[in-house]
């Protein structure tokens, strides 16, 4: 799989969980902790998989 396709599963991966974890505690889908989930999720995904993609 080449590796922009990777780094791109990584943000979605990433963006869905670190969107999804503040709806644990009891956060709305939109609150604000959710959106910067998401952000920060979306990053760590783009960086993991930029590692993997070295590789």
């Amino acid at each position: 799989m080449e590796s922009k396709r990777l780094i791109y599963l990584g943000m979605f991966v990433g963006g869905l969980l670190g969107g999804y974890i503040p709806a644990l505690w009891g956060a709305a889908g939109f609150s604000m902790a959710s959106v910067i989930g998401n952000a920060i999720g979306a990053c760590i995904g783009i960086w993991v998989m930029f590692k993997i993609s070295r590789y």
